[in-house]
């Protein structure tokens, strides 16, 4: 089969049923509906003998677009509202550390998942990152893409009830960052390509996505590219990372499939319980409601839970900072945790 034959007969229907799935996940208003749909609606495919396939440049170019767009929430007012909360950073990244310990030996001992796929999973509130990371290594793609899929349902429903349970008090929203400039996209796309290519050079995992995170980051921060990536581009990128994600489900029986869907359940509900208790501590140190502290402590994707803070005006700025400071902190430390677990 030539390249043009396998576009046709297994990519296009792939990316079909992924947009498919987005919009019917979107309508009925499941969370981060443009990933988590394809996913769904392109394993199933999957499962019932599709033959799904994502071109590895296609591949290539999501990495580069969703990098740039995780890099983007690395503002100048961001950084600005993160040197003022050193004590509650400070409690954010030890929960960080108890979550990502205690899901992962729990993944391991319970549920039986091998080192690297426990990790992957535990990771808490990266969603794009952790799927894109998956995707590059030999793990168990479709057991990653469940638990955290099912992270993300869980915590959309289970914060708003903790929020009311706690009371939140408003505060004035962030100002929307509009539409970055195509000279500026071009810049940072320009810029993120040769340092992602450095990356895989070095052997160092998903290095297109973190060469564009790194990119974006550094010319958002600095203000040299402000603004946000076209919604049409960050939608198309999701769609087609969800069908990749899909692609990966062959050979999963349902019983495979319920199983991870308990362990998705288990982990998010300690994650939520470990982010609690953190967020309750914080909160009587810096003097703030603890509604904004479990927002911004909530191992939530950072869209979902800035979207969140918006919608009920708690401290927008203050959980922005928490999210991207635990997205930076995610960054440093998986490849590192990663490299010492594949190591030993």
């Amino acid at each position: 089969m030539t390249e043009r034959e396998r576009l046709l007969s297994e990519a296009f229907p792939t990316l079909l049923i992924g947009a498919a799935g987005a919009a019917i996940f979107w309508v009925v208003g499941f969370p981060a509906a443009v990933l988590t749909g394809p996913a769904a609606a392109v394993s199933l495919a999957t499962l019932l003998g599709l033959r799904a396939h994502v071109p590895a440049r296609l591949r290539d170019v999501v990495f580069l677009v969703i990098g740039v767009s995780i890099g983007s929430t690395v503002t100048p007012e961001v950084i600005a509202t993160a040197m003022a909360w050193p004590v509650s950073f400070l409690v954010l990244s030890v929960t960080l550390v108890l979550v990502l310990l205690i899901i992962r030996a729990m993944l391991m001992r319970v549920f039986h998942y091998d080192a690297t796929t426990a990790f992957l999973a535990a990771t808490p509130g990266h969603l794009t990152y952790v799927l894109g990371l998956s995707a590059d290594l030999k793990v168990d793609v479709p057991r990653v893409a469940l638990v955290q899929s099912v992270r993300v349902l869980l915590l959309t429903l289970l914060v708003p009830v903790l929020i009311a349970l706690w009371g939140a008090e408003g505060t004035t929203p962030p100002k929307d960052p509009g539409v970055i400039s195509k000279n500026a996209a071009v810049l940072l796309f320009a810029f993120a390509l040769p340092l992602g290519l450095l990356l895989k050079r070095l052997r160092v995992p998903a290095p297109l996505l973190l060469g564009a995170m790194a990119a974006s980051a550094i010319g958002h921060g600095s203000n040299l590219t402000p603004g946000a990536l076209p919604s049409w581009a960050t939608t198309l990128a999701f769609i087609t990372m969800g069908s990749l994600i899909g692609t990966r489900f062959r050979g999963l029986d349902r019983r495979g499939l319920l199983g991870a869907f308990g362990a998705g359940v288990a982990a998010t509900l300690v994650a939520c319980a470990i982010a609690a208790i953190g967020a309750g501590l914080a909160a009587g140190i810096v003097g703030l409601p603890p509604a904004a502290l479990l927002l911004a402590f909530a191992p939530g994707g950072v869209e979902v839970m800035a979207a969140l803070a918006v919608e009920t005006s708690l401290e927008p700025a203050f959980v922005a900072a928490h999210h991207v400071f635990r997205l930076i902190l995610l960054s440093l430390l998986v490849p590192v945790l990663m490299a010492r677990m594949r190591g030993s």
